[in-house]
Order: C-alpha cells, then sequence, then structure tokens
C-alpha cells in the first residue's frame, strides 16, 4: 500500500467524525469540493470504500471504523514526535512529569526532594491532571513521564516501573453510619441505599452501568462525598485530597493497586533515565503505613 500523507489523514477524520462533509470542510477550513475530492483519492489508493453516501447522510463503512481509529493513532504520533523533537532541542528545558491531582502525593513530595538534592539533575515541572489522562499526556508529547496506577489506567505501550502496592480505602461522608466503622468489605459499600458509588470513565470514556453519579474531577467528587451524595473506593494515599467532611475507612477486600512510573518506549532521554532511577530508588521509603 502506498504511503499515506497526513494531510489525508486529517480530512478523513475529520469528515469520519462530523459524518457530513460540509461541517467537516467547515472545521478544516477549506473548501467543500477539495475535500470531497481527497476523500475519494484516498479510497482509490487504498482500494477500499470508507464511506457510505446516500440522501439520509454518510456513514462510515467498516473500513472507514478500521481507518478512523488508525488515523488517530498516528496522527497522534506525528504530533508527539514534532513536540518531542521541538523539546529535545532546548537542552536546560525542564522535564515534564505528569499525576493525578491528589494522587501519590507522598511519593511526588519525596521524588522532587531527593531530586532537588541530586547534582545535575534536570528540572521538573509538574502537570496534574484528571483521572485517566495521563496516557494521553504522555503519547502526544506534551509530558515525558508520568505516575499512573495499575490496574485503573492505561499503561499499553509504555515501559513502566513498579514503585509500591497499596490497599485501598472507601472516602464517605463523616455524618455516615459507615464512617463510624474500623474497615469495611466491599459487599459493604457496594449497594449502600443512600449512599451509591461514584462512576468514573472506563478508559474508553464510557461510565459503568449504576446509580451513582458520574464524576470527572476530583473537586467534582469531593464536593459529592461533602454533601452525603456518593461514596467512592480509591488508593489509600489518594486521601492526600481529603476534606475534613470526609471519613477514610480500609476496604480490607479491595484488590490492592501499584503505583508505576511510566514513560513512553522510544525515549532516549538521560534526564528521564535518572528520573526513573531517582524514583525506583524511594521504593524502600516512600510506602505509605497504609500500603501492602
Amino acid at each position: 500500500m502506498d504511503d499515506l500523507e497526513t494531510r489525508q489523514l486529517r480530512y478523513f477524520v475529520a469528515v469520519a467524525e462530523e459524518l457530513h462533509f460540509g461541517r467537516a470542510a467547515e472545521r478544516l477550513g477549506i473548501a467543500q469540493p477539495p475535500l470531497s475530492r481527497a476523500i475519494r483519492q484516498l479510497e482509490q489508493r487504498l482500494g477500499v470504500r470508507l464511506l457510505d453516501r446516500d440522501r439520509r447522510g454518510v456513514a462510515l463503512t467498516d473500513a472507514g471504523r478500521v481507518l478512523l481509529r488508525e488515523a488517530n493513532v498516528a496522527l497522534d504520533a506525528v504530533a508527539a514526535a514534532a513536540r518531542r523533537t521541538r523539546r529535545a532541542a532546548d537542552p536546560k528545558r525542564p522535564l515534564v512529569l505528569v499525576t493525578k491531582a491528589g494522587a501519590s502525593h507522598e511519593l511526588l513530595q519525596r521524588l522532587l526532594g531527593a531530586l532537588a538534592s541530586e547534582p545535575g539533575a534536570a528540572p521538573v515541572d509538574v502537570l496534574l491532571c484528571e483521572v485517566g489522562e495521563q496516557a494521553g499526556l504522555l503519547r502526544d508529547g506534551r509530558a515525558d513521564v508520568a505516575l499512573m496506577h495499575r490496574p485503573f489506567d492505561d499503561l499499553a505501550g509504555f515501559d513502566t516501573e513498579d514503585l509500591y502496592t497499596e490497599g485501598q480505602i472507601a472516602l464517605l461522608p463523616a455524618g455516615h453510619p459507615l464512617a463510624s466503622h474500623d474497615q469495611l468489605t466491599l459487599a459493604e459499600v457496594r449497594d449502600v441505599p443512600d449512599l451509591p458509588i461514584a462512576r468514573w470513565p472506563r478508559l474508553d470514556g464510557t461510565y459503568p452501568d449504576g446509580p451513582g453519579p458520574e464524576v470527572h474531577t476530583q473537586s467534582q467528587l469531593a464536593q459529592l462525598v461533602a454533601l452525603g451524595r456518593t461514596l467512592l473506593v480509591i488508593p489509600a494515599s489518594s486521601r492526600a485530597w481529603q476534606w475534613p467532611d470526609h471519613v477514610a475507612v480500609p476496604v480490607v477486600d479491595a484488590p490492592d493497586v501499584t503505583t508505576v512510573i511510566a514513560w513512553p518506549p522510544s525515549s532516549h532521554s538521560p534526564a528521564v533515565a535518572s528520573l526513573v532511577r531517582s524514583a525506583a530508588g524511594l521504593r524502600s521509603t516512600t510506602l505509605p503505613a497504609s500500603a501492602s
């Protein structure tokens, strides 16, 4: 198959996502006729039909759905390559470490402290994100390394180093009867009639079924717990953002969670390698009191 141009892929993605040539052309800032010609040329080059067109509109074929997925991956990789190349040209630039806001707080403090005391260590900028965003920031080149959590985060395709494993807690409104327990089980927190478990998005962006509220951010979740509208089960170290209106109770049979440091396998940066070594060197000293 002939090599595809990034311009062709961008045009196709716009049409595939809009399912309307006029809206796609407006999104791309071009006229509709050259966009239609470009899509026909792409189909001819590939030898497949990517779109079904009729009076009712535009729909993706099976081949089109495959190309949409693969084109997004390819365009992200091209954008990431450009960002990493520009950043590599600046030897004084800081490394960017991304982590979920409120997660692995003690580990992050100790890691930054260790790097600050290490002669010649590259400076580090910390980028705080919401749940599930680290993988995208690593893949598109906006971050160099990430603190992530197995089994919750998307680690596919990254090199990783395990740092520590810990149990989980239930974060509850302070006035709720369950908050007075010394420990809880998953069965006790799973079906609380007046306090449904909050629902985080899956890796694909969809939400599991259930009566609990769909949450997107830590701040949103913290307020819903304080208002007595939901509870959640999270790694013990994530209680760093716990409010006075919250109570944390260990969930004794919840699956363990492993914090890892992750980086793109294509990275050959000595500064990244040094940061990973520093993080691995803290393994014996960063275990939270509640870690297993």
